[in-house]
């Protein structure tokens, strides 16, 4: 369940007017910015974008990164934008990354998001960016890193819940095979974790559990400093149990010495309006404190603010 709490009918005109206000004079009004992009889901977010360009001829979103500074801008401006043109722009600054892309915001955002909301991702990508993010990520990867990364988001994987136990059986084997003579980069574990729905790839991770005892993600290790597996991993961990999974990141992301802001915003900002608040229970369960508590004694500021805003924070 969603963690973002907004009024119903909310008037753009009003709420760009506002804004407006709260970007003028001498110093911004950071507090009016958050009780209202804070308070807006994306729906909303869009119409108040498109009030304050008919009434002011200036785009709300580079108004607002023009005023505002550091991880609270970050995470205001990648707020603001439409769901699919934020993960347009997560992957460009993922694949982009130096020295290496970002394998995991690649992984997420081609394992958790639905095929319909992938396809919509990779249409604002070339809108933004002129070029496809398949086109993108082959030039700055290669070998099997590219190979898998590649599959995972060139797929349009069947979305129902079906499975077919025979098969998940059989792929199961392989991926034993695969694993047994150390082919970690076989092409058909490749072809199995990339293409197969993910009830079925669900499925084959349940029976190679239950066939050879431990789970395929123990056994994925090898050479720790493996790109490739680390992402194969990731690609897993995300199919099978992506709260899990996000939660982790969250807890590692406080636990760093120095908060890891470019994750926990990237968690909080595209789980708000969706799944929030199941992260938030399994990170109160695992950690025995609540997140909100977690965040707020390593963030501070308006960038703390927002954060604990979009966590449901009461004003």
């Amino acid at each position: 369940m969603a963690t973002l709490i907004f009024p119903e009918h909310p008037s753009p005109v009003a709420d760009a007017e506002a804004l407006r206000k709260a970007c003028q004079g001498w110093g911004t009004d950071e507090k009016a910015i958050i009780s209202i992009l804070g308070r807006r889901n994306a729906i909303q977010r869009k119409l108040i974008r498109k009030a304050y360009e008919d009434m002011y001829q200036e785009d709300l979103v580079k108004r607002l990164e023009s005023e505002l500074s550091g991880d609270f801008e970050k995470a205001v401006y990648r707020w603001t934008l439409d769901p699919e043109d934020r993960d347009a722009l997560l992957l460009n600054v993922a694949i982009k990354q130096l020295p290496i892309p970002d394998y995991r915001v690649i992984v997420e955002i081609s394992c958790i998001r639905s095929h319909e909301e992938l396809l919509a991702i990779k249409h604002a990508y070339q809108i933004r960016y002129k070029h496809s993010v398949e086109e993108d990520l082959a030039q700055h990867t290669t070998g099997d890193i590219r190979q898998l990364l590649v599959g995972l988001v060139s797929v349009y994987r069947y979305n129902g819940k079906e499975i077919n136990a025979r098969l998940a059986s059989s792929e199961a084997e392989i991926l034993h095979r695969a694993i047994s003579e150390k082919v970690f980069n076989h092409e058909e574990t490749i072809r199995i974790i990339t293409t197969r729905s993910k009830a079925q790839v669900l499925a084959t991770l349940n029976h190679f559990k239950d066939d050879y005892g431990t789970s395929i993600t123990k056994h994925l290790r090898g050479d720790l400093d493996s790109d490739y597996l680390s992402a194969l991993r990731t690609a897993i961990r995300c199919i099978c149990d992506y709260h899990k999974y996000y939660e982790k990141v969250v807890r590692r992301a406080l636990d760093k010495p120095g908060t890891d802001e470019d994750s926990l915003t990237r968690v909080i900002i595209t789980s708000a309006e969706k799944d929030l608040k199941d992260i938030k229970e399994l990170f109160q369960k695992r950690n025995s404190r609540p997140l909100e508590h977690a965040v707020a004694k390593d963030t501070s500021g308006d960038y703390k603010a927002f954060l604990l805003t979009l966590l449901g924070k009461e004003d």
